[in-house]
């Protein structure tokens, strides 16, 4: 095959007429399809040409191809450039995108696990379901506490036995005896996540956050719970932050403490200089080290409870929780 039994010039004549994208690729096709573009047949019958000829047509075919192939570029680019949006105004100061963020509880949980990573801790995760068993029985309560009473807890109604009913659990404790029955002491961990109590007011949500800690060796004291829990505030809230420990009864401690913060800023419902709870705490009850399978003859320790959303209105200045329920943009986007 010769370059003559092809007339080229009638491919020049098609680029230079099409006047859209869309002809432009049909005579694209038309001269490099794969199985039937005129370049290609061409090109492919050059190896049943004798060998004198077959240098001259392979260099007239380069030659015609390089040619067309700039042509149809060249069209291309007209075309693309003489529509209405023809090109970028790199000059033009376009508005900045908005870029969202996590919402400040996750944020602050995160933030959390960072920290309490760095001073060796594990992060274990439980159910928000839970038996009565693991909210109640296995961390000491009475049967008749008035904790498990319906107007404390949120229960479930199904076919649990009476005495071990399901429940949403009240507190990420039962994660701890998950992680006690799981391991082998000593160890140290925390769990964060939701908790459930029939609570609404300005400091308090039937749905709110906690991250619980504990740590279990054979020679860990209050002094070793005192000086994590002051090293998180710390780190948490402010260096400066105000704090005090005082005596509180939990059933799974013994002694127990609870951490109060003072308020900080100028808020406007006279909270001001006042203290706020957000933490129990105290030495693991020996019956709870029995109930997991751990000697309390060997090993001792403590667990501590903070309040995610209370930590969050005392670093932020939040006069009151619910707002970080409400999904108000107006307030998120401050955080």
């Amino acid at each position: 095959m010769s370059t003559t039994e092809t007339n080229w010039e009638s491919f020049e004549q098609k680029i230079s007429a099409a006047g859209t994208i869309d002809e432009l690729n049909a005579v694209d096709q038309e001269l490099f399809s794969r199985k039937s573009g005129a370049m290609t047949k061409a090109m492919g019958g050059l190896k049943d040409l004798p060998e004198l000829d077959k240098k001259n047509a392979a260099k007239d075919l380069n030659i015609w191809k390089k040619k067309l192939t700039e042509q149809i570029d060249a069209k291309h680019k007209e075309i693309q450039g003489s529509g209405d949006n023809d090109g970028i105004d790199i000059t033009l100061e376009l508005p900045n995108k908005e870029r969202g963020h996590l919402h400040l509880i996750p944020e602050f949980i995160r933030k959390v696990e960072e920290v309490f990573g760095r001073m060796g801790f594990d992060t274990s995760y439980g159910p928000e379901i839970e038996s009565e068993e693991m909210n109640f029985d296995f961390l000491n309560f009475a049967k008749d506490h008035a904790a498990r009473d319906a107007q404390d807890v949120f229960m479930i109604l199904d076919d649990a036995p009476a005495k071990n009913r399901n429940l949403l659990r009240a507190h990420t404790s039962p994660v701890q005896i998950r992680y006690m029955q799981q391991n082998e002491p000593p160890f140290r961990m925390i769990c964060p996540g939701k908790v459930y109590r029939k609570d609404a007011d300005a400091t308090h949500s039937p749905m709110f956050h906690q991250f619980e800690g504990l740590m279990i060796g054979k020679n860990v004291t209050l002094g070793h719970m005192k000086a994590v829990m002051i090293q998180v505030v710390r780190e948490l809230i402010d260096p400066e932050a105000e704090f005090r420990f005082r005596t509180g009864y939990f059933p799974f401690v013994e002694p127990g403490l609870e951490m109060d913060m003072m308020w900080r800023g100028d808020l406007t419902d006279s909270k001001e200089g006042k203290w706020l709870e957000i933490a129990g705490c105290g030495m693991v009850h020996p019956n709870v080290l029995k109930n997991v399978g751990v000697d309390p003859d060997i090993w001792q320790g403590f667990a501590f409870g903070f309040g995610v959303e209370r930590m969050i209105m005392i670093k932020q200045q939040i006069p009151d929780l619910r707002s970080m329920y409400e999904g108000d943009l107006r307030f998120l986007k401050q955080f």
